[in-house]
């Protein structure tokens, strides 16, 4: 699958109405890949898959508490007869808060991945990314699937994915970005998107493996971590963003733009004229 470099995330920003809109623009401007967040139900990227020709649709990510690995198969055999080659199966263990049965993450992928590895029609490896951030999750990611989708990282945690995996996993972060210049408008945007996710143990005991403290992470984070995170400033300023994570060892970096509800015309447009797509 040719993801490129560069691809889109968008989450429950949008509504299912506007799907179809979403993916042509993508297509449209030039990114490679459009990333749907919020654990979608897999045949919902239908719109998505019919007003695009070539862009690759991806989940990132299908929760693995919300389907039977069995169901998840099936639905990806049916799109992908009728799509061959465009969909990617983003899967991932969620956070503990999401759920009361939350079980051990990596007994539970692994439980996962050997159902659909057991249906009618398996979903191939080299379909499948899973959400991983700390080391054992990384590993499986590879071992299991193409490679990791992390997401909410900083540069660091993708310097490290990739020397922990070599050159042959997928590594394809999520960034997430305040395209603004007015700077107090955009901090606003970037502190609004992380509160949740700093309140967040799998988020936060990641951020606290390359050296954020409790006191970065109190209080809706420290300046720092807010701008490691989730970086502000006009497109052109962002791509130095994007750029170092395809530094660090990245082979696709998704962008989502926060403070924006409904589909980010422009800002889309003005990241893809900034990283030269069009």
């Amino acid at each position: 699958m040719n993801l490129t470099k560069h691809g889109v995330w968008i989450g429950r920003s949008i509504t299912e109405a506007e799907y179809g809109e979403a993916a042509r623009l993508a297509q449209d401007l030039g990114f490679g890949t459009l990333w749907l967040g919020g654990s979608p139900r897999l045949l919902t990227l239908r719109p998505m898959l019919e007003a695009t020709e070539n862009l690759v649709i991806a989940t990132g990510i299908v929760n693995i508490w919300q389907y039977e690995p069995a169901v998840l198969a099936q639905e990806f055999a049916e799109l992908d007869a009728d799509f061959p080659g465009r969909l990617l199966l983003g899967i991932g263990i969620g956070h503990p808060e999401a759920t009361s049965e939350y079980q051990k993450p990596l007994t539970k992928s692994r439980e996962f991945l050997d159902g659909i590895a057991a249906a009618a029609n398996p979903v191939p490896r080299e379909r499948m990314v899973l959400a991983a951030l700390g080391p054992k999750m990384l590993d499986l990611s590879f071992e299991r699937a193409l490679g990791a989708h992390p997401y909410f990282v900083p540069v660091e945690h993708t310097r490290f994915a990739r020397e922990r995996l070599g050159a042959q996993a997928l590594i394809a972060p999520e960034i997430a970005v305040a395209v603004d210049d007015d700077s107090e408008r955009a901090v606003a945007a970037a502190r609004a998107y992380a509160d949740m996710y700093l309140q967040r143990i799998n988020y936060t005991s990641n951020l606290k493996r390359f050296g954020w403290t409790d006191e970065d992470i109190a209080n809706g984070g420290s300046d720092r971590l807010i701008d490691a995170v989730v970086p502000q400033g006009s497109a052109a300023e962002l791509v130095a963003a994007v750029q170092a994570h395809l530094d660090a060892g990245a082979d696709h970096v998704c962008v989502q733009t926060v403070g924006v509800e409904g589909v980010p015309t422009a800002a889309w447009t003005a990241l893809a004229a900034a990283l030269g797509l069009k």
